[in-house]
């Protein structure tokens, strides 16, 4: 075995220039370290494995210099076309085989990419804990009895644990992002619209992003270049615009935002506290000045999500669907969704405009600080309490995360540091729209401060 250090995507790759590494036998390594995973219940489809060796063959065939993902394998989210292969949003009789791949699969394939299988996520892309599916609640890549984050579940326990080198999640309230840090990785959630999303099961159609997760903050960057692109099918797709000034976050000064002491909200959980407290100085050990700000505007953008009328976009994407097939649906899933049926378009049109709001402030804010930060999660649960009490501890890790997209923002998530107990805690770099250069810059400052273990000192557990 070559070993999981070789999935870094600029490891492999240079590894395959080096002629030190082969595609094919990358692809037999990442077969092997699927089989030695299967309890992390982290895949809903495989796809054949003479299948991708064929794939690696077909890439082996091309020079590694000619493609920008030559041999890299990555997985997809089981909301995500890939033809020929079912897609499940994690409801066996939702499922359907598509015929096309969605574009931003597209766009990797075309690049050398080669894909694995579906992997596992909360029924519906609906909450943040990766238990909600009927394939089995995933398992975090270090401890398996703690929840590995949702919606994108499969897809961080698969590049954590070292089977793929990338995967696609989907974020609309923090899907992408909450895992990441549950797993020790980086999650990428781009400005909406930058990726399309024609082909992805909607969970809220006009909130939806594509999201990433990596390894490393230069993996995010090199698989962003690749997938994105505007898309003139995708009614939500946005043509990229130009990244608005944010002060010099590659190399210099510059001001950061951070929840007034009082708003910070870290559920009693002291380990995060104390985490988060050491990321803020690390930040402000690369140039950056702390400054508290009022952190209301964005909470209560938040609230508007689960618990104000975009819930109804929610009942719009799968309602009828669930209604005709109830019994198909796990119970919390259907009782969330459902819940959209209430909301009247008079609360719809009122929740806009306080939305609109919302977003002014914001857009004030931003003008005195250039990026904002925050705990990615203020905790993190084990599998059997979230079991216990699944809306009230799923609702907990969408603190931070919720407003992202309603106040159109983009963000990436990082590794921040290990707890006591051995699991990573992450923080979140936000800013406005089309700032993913700039704030992965910084965010590679941060990569370099020591605050994170390599994957291999995270040291998994039974």
């Amino acid at each position: 075995m070559t070993g999981a250090s070789t999935r870094i995507v600029s490891d492999l790759l240079a590894g395959y220039r080096a002629g030190r590494l082969a595609p094919l036998a990358i692809i037999d390594d990442v077969l092997n370290a699927i089989a030695t995973q299967e309890d992390r219940r982290a895949w809903i489809t495989l796809l054949p494995p003479e299948h991708v060796r064929a794939l690696a063959r077909a890439v082996a065939a091309q020079s590694p210099d000619s493609l920008p993902l030559y041999g890299v394998p990555f997985a997809i989210k089981d909301n995500i076309d890939l033809a020929g292969v079912p897609t499940s949003a994690a409801c066996r009789e939702f499922a359907y085989t598509p015929t096309q791949s969605a574009p931003v699969v597209d766009r990797l394939l075309a690049a050398g990419a080669i894909p694995i299988g579906k992997t596992n996520l909360d029924q519906f892309a609906t909450g943040l804990t990766g238990t909600r599916s009927p394939w089995g609640a995933c398992r975090n890549s270090v401890d398996r009895e703690f929840i590995s984050g949702g919606s994108s579940s499969g897809s961080a326990v698969v590049v954590a644990t070292g089977q793929v080198s990338f995967a696609l999640g989907t974020d609309t309230a923090g899907s992408g992002r909450v895992p990441a840090a549950f797993n020790n990785l980086v999650g990428l959630k781009p400005t909406c619209g930058r990726l399309s999303t024609r082909g992805v099961v909607p969970a809220c159609r006009s909130l939806d992003c594509v999201a990433l997760l990596t390894r490393t903050v230069h993996d995010a960057a090199r698989v962003l270049t690749v997938a994105q692109g505007f898309d003139e099918l995708d009614p939500y797709s946005r043509r990229a615009a130009p990244s608005p000034p944010r002060s010099d976050l590659r190399r210099g000064s510059f001001r950061f935002g951070v929840p007034a002491g009082a708003q910070l909200e870290f559920f009693g959980d002291a380990e995060s506290a104390r985490l988060f407290a050491a990321a803020i100085e690390q930040l402000e050990s690369l140039g950056g000045q702390r400054c508290e700000i009022d952190f209301e505007p964005f909470l209560a953008a938040g609230q508007l999500l689960y618990g104000g009328p975009f819930l109804a976009e929610r009942y719009a994407a799968v309602g009828e669907f669930i209604e005709r097939h109830s019994a198909a649906v796990l119970p919390v899933t259907r009782e969330i969704i459902l819940g959209g049926r209430a909301i009247s378009a008079p609360a719809a049109f009122a929740g806009q405009h306080r939305l609109r709001e919302l977003q002014r402030a914001v857009e004030q804010l931003f003008t005195r600080i250039d990026v904002l930060a925050t705990p990615t999660a203020g905790t993190i649960y084990r599998i059997a309490a979230v079991e216990a009490e699944p809306v009230t501890l799923s609702s907990n890790l969408s603190f931070y995360t919720n407003f992202t997209n309603l106040l159109d923002l983009t963000a990436v998530a990082l590794p921040a540091g290990f707890r006591a107990d051995g699991l990573p805690f992450g923080i979140s770099l936000s800013a406005p729209a089309w700032s993913e250069e700039a704030l992965l810059e910084l965010a590679a400052r941060f990569e370099t401060c020591g605050l994170r273990r390599t994957a291999a000192g995270a040291h998994p557990r039974a």
